[in-house]
């Protein structure tokens, strides 16, 4: 029997499969649940080489968690892959015992990298950071409703958006301290965290991010890191055309934040001002000179994660 299974998570429901076999399990996404497939799994006749699991929002983390502490070889992959894969091989129909077999033959075929999981801390952390986004997006979106609210007609309206703002401007700084606090307990996330804000350019809210959205840094390649985060430029040739390199996938929230702290870092810091003066007068476009920061700044610091050394002025671009 193949070692390759496919796990298709619903908020209610798991549906099992095993490469190369028609039939499919279900079981209930709960506790219970998870215990049932565990047993299941582990007196299977052939051991399991690969557990293919879809990011689902977040149904899948208590399966992932449970399927981990129990040492099973699990890998969440992304949704937008797979389904990539399925149209690619034929199956455009979808339903939850064939998307169960989707993924265990991607595993089968793809064999995605096994990454080390999550701890809780850090579970617990990202769903901060999240949190922190959610009220930023609200209170920017509030405002910008008390800025349409004119007129004296509108006053009780106003006095209402006034008061949503205040509140969430407490929660925001609440959410602040409890974020705080979580790094000040950790003496490793700490420490990184004194590390990245080291950078002239990067901040308290950059470094958070990459603390908690990139658990990888520190410990991959420099062209491996700029994959993962999407910086990679990626060719686009055919024939005697040579088409313009674009970057895409990676982590998109975690561009985000580094394109701002790269666009006031070439305003603020001496060594990434160079990088972008010289690629301008190279004759890049501004976008493009940014983001070839970006991914410069990036294997910078996962440098500087690695070897447990603060920010140099004469850091050299040479590792990018």
């Amino acid at each position: 029997m193949s070692g390759f299974i496919g796990i298709d998570v619903s908020k209610d429901d798991l549906f099992v499969a095993r490469e190369g076999e028609p039939e499919s399990r279900s079981y209930p996404n709960t506790e219970h649940g998870h215990r049932d497939l565990i047993r299941d799994l582990e007196r299977a006749g052939a051991p399991s080489e690969l557990i293919v699991v879809e990011a689902t929002g977040g149904y899948e983390k208590r399966l992932v968690t449970a399927l981990g502490a129990r040492g099973l070889p699990v890998v969440v992959v992304n949704p937008r892959q797979v389904r990539d894969f399925a149209k690619a091989t034929g199956q455009l129909a979808k339903t939850d015992k064939i998307d169960a077999h989707v993924l265990a033959d991607f595993g089968a075929r793809v064999k995605p990298e096994i990454r080390e999981l999550a701890t809780e801390e850090q579970e617990d952390f990202r769903d901060f950071l999240l949190r922190h986004e959610q009220l930023v997006q609200m209170l920017v979106a509030e405002k910008n409703r008390l800025l349409q609210a004119e007129g004296r007609s509108r006053q009780v309206l106003r006095k209402k958006i006034k008061n949503h703002i205040r509140f969430l401007e407490r929660e925001l700084e609440l959410l602040d301290s409890d974020l705080d606090d979580t790094l000040k307990k950790s003496s490793v996330w700490k420490e990184k965290d004194d590390l990245l804000q080291s950078v002239p350019g990067i901040g308290k809210q950059t470094a958070r991010t990459l603390l908690g959205l990139v658990p990888e840094l520190g410990t991959l390649k420099a062209g491996e890191i700029g994959k993962l985060i999407g910086l990679a430029p990626f060719n686009r040739d055919s024939g005697k055309l040579r088409g313009q390199r674009h970057i895409r996938g990676g982590r998109a929230r975690v561009r985000a934040v580094l394109y701002m702290a790269t666009l006031v870092a070439t305003r603020h810091n001496p060594t990434v001002k160079a990088w972008y003066q010289r690629l301008l007068a190279a004759g890049k476009l501004k976008k493009v000179a940014l983001v070839a920061c970006m991914r410069k700044l990036l294997v910078v610091v996962n440098a500087m994660v690695k070897t447990g050394t603060r920010w140099q002025a004469q850091a050299s671009p040479a590792t990018a």
